[in-house]
């Protein structure tokens, strides 16, 4: 639904009215009672298809319309069952079976089935967007994957190509594109161009076929989405019977909105907002970790960034403590490897300080004359501020950096398609087991455009990681808990020397609600996605 320029300058919750279709008397009130209104900056929703969204925004959506086989509880984040009620692997390690839970239906009111999460996990495969590499690891591809995800009765029967730590595949199955989807419906609702099918794609990406808690009603990218309660949720039903996300990228107008009523939860107040908030009896400022880890790459496309001592030059040429002590307090903590803490193997030492001298040091050694960069970024506060920061300390050392501004899925567009520079971006973990983030940022096993490897973190930077790959994927293999942490910690350390990432740190959310709003949970370190349905005003 298109909103008109007019409406752009009423407030939120005059907004949600008229996409909810309340009463023209609630647009003089607080926010509806049975409705849970959000602002944040949610322009970086590429689709909604559980399938293909992997952004932070389009996963908030995808955790409340749908469920997988392996569920977090996401008040404790530990394993619990989903819509399968058990499951176990077999002496070999190659074959898992998972009996589904009897009698869930989809919000279509079709079963949820066996056959249905076989078609779920196939399709993901097929579709083949960016997440489906969390399931690819497993050794399925468009080619395998029907013989090797097989589904009957009240039974599905999972293989796999290599003995994996279990845990490994469970968490995996946590992930959005593991989510179990209406199969009658995205079928239904299939487009063929040329003799091939979308799956479904096209219709997914503004449609929800799930059995989650809600139900998506509408969505307008770049300003906002609204969900429906689903009666009859297998987990009980929501608290909530709408809720309402509008984009506002600008925080001291969240700010504003949250003072006045107008929302009933701010999800991108910067620090100062927050310290301006203080002694507001209407508002609190929940306070909690994220997995979130903020960094720069450079794409080695470019080749000044393969070079050593200009790479070491400019890990010596950020402000860490600087930013975290001031625009950033509170907001984030200095964190310098790909592990976020909290994990299996993480690194909590962080090496690097800013030392303009030492880094003009290691640039003249270098050998690179005059170097400049184009700093591509997203268009928002917390990461100008970032952005802003790194342009002065770098220009101090001698290198000139023009930063290029832009929308969030603009931003992430050109990344995927190795067309930056140099560029700042967040990374959350797709699943609560160290090989999320080893995979991404220390693995690349084709270095070439036509791979179009997307799902590495590596591969976007053009950066082979050599020996790094084969090590990292010999530490999801490893049984031995204790050893894995070792085999971990060694990656970090070479990877944090050699790679053209800089990883500087670490979320910590600061969510302003109004006091009336109780159990909003962002979803912690392992990055899940909000959890709406749990929440009451």
């Amino acid at each position: 639904m298109l909103l008109e320029p007019t409406l752009r300058r009423v407030g939120a919750v005059a907004i949600a009215a008229l996409m909810l279709g309340t009463a023209p008397a609630a647009l003089m009130a607080a926010t509806p009672a049975d409705t849970l209104v959000l602002a944040g900056a949610i322009d970086d929703i590429v689709s909604l298809d559980p399938h293909e969204a992997y952004e932070f925004s389009g996963l908030d959506v995808v955790n409340n319309t749908y469920d997988g086989l392996v569920e977090l509880d996401p008040t404790t984040l530990k394993l619990i069952p989903g819509l399968a009620e058990s499951w176990s692997v077999a002496e070999d390690g190659l074959t898992y079976t998972f009996k589904m839970k009897a009698g869930l239906t989809f919000s279509s009111g079709n079963p949820v089935t066996a056959e249905t999460a076989a078609y779920s996990l196939q399709r993901a495969v097929k579709l083949n967007k960016t997440p489906a590499f969390i399931l690819n690891q497993f050794g399925w591809t468009a080619e395998t994957v029907d013989a090797m995800i097989t589904g009957a009765g009240d039974t599905l029967t999972i293989k796999v190509d290599k003995p994996y730590a279990p845990t490994f595949l469970y968490n995996c199955l946590t992930a959005g594109v593991a989510s179990i989807i209406d199969a009658d419906v995205v079928k239904a609702n299939e487009v063929v161009t040329d003799g091939v099918s979308d799956l479904g794609n096209e219709y997914l990406k503004t449609h929800s076929a799930g059995t989650g808690a809600y139900t998506l009603k509408s969505f307008k990218p770049n300003e906002g989405y609204v969900l429906e309660m689903r009666p009859g949720y297998w987990r009980g039903d929501a608290k909530m019977a709408k809720v309402f996300v509008t984009h506002v990228p600008e925080a001291a107008t969240e700010r504003l909105q949250l003072e006045k009523g107008d929302i009933d939860i701010a999800r991108t107040l910067t620090p100062s907002d927050v310290a301006g908030l203080t002694g507001n009896a209407d508002v609190a400022i929940q306070e909690d970790v994220g997995g979130q880890i903020y960094y720069l790459s450079f794409n080695q496309k470019n080749e000044n960034y393969k070079n050593a001592k200009f790479l070491d030059a400019m890990r010596w040429a950020v402000d860490y403590n600087g930013m975290a002590d001031t625009f950033m307090k509170g907001a984030a903590v200095v964190h310098q490897n790909f592990l976020p803490s909290g994990y299996l193997g993480a690194l909590d030492d962080n090496p690097y300080s800013l030392d303009v001298e030492k880094a003009k040091a290691l640039l003249a050694e270098s050998g690179i004359k005059d170097p400049s960069m184009t700093l591509s970024v997203r268009n928002a506060a917390d990461r100008m501020d970032v952005a802003q920061s790194i342009q002065n300390t770098f220009g101090q050392v001698g290198i000139k950096v023009d930063l290029n501004v832009g929308e969030g899925a603009e931003q992430l567009k050109e990344y995927r398609a190795r067309q930056h520079d140099a560029t700042l971006q967040t990374w959350g973990p797709d699943y609560p087991d160290p090989n999320t983030n080893s995979s991404t940022f220390a693995e690349n096993p084709d270095n070439s455009d036509a791979a179009n490897n997307t799902g590495y973190l590596a591969w976007r930077n053009a950066y082979d990681p050599g020996e790094m790959t084969a090590e990292s994927r010999a530490a999801a293999l490893e049984q031995d808990p204790a050893k894995r942490v070792e085999m971990y910690a060694s990656l970090q350390k070479k990877f944090r020397e050699t790679a053209p990432f800089i990883v500087m740190f670490q979320q910590a959310r600061q969510t302003g609600v109004r006091s009336n709003v109780k159990n909003f949970i962002t979803g912690g370190a392992v990055d899940l996605g909000a959890t709406y349905w749990l929440a009451t005003k």
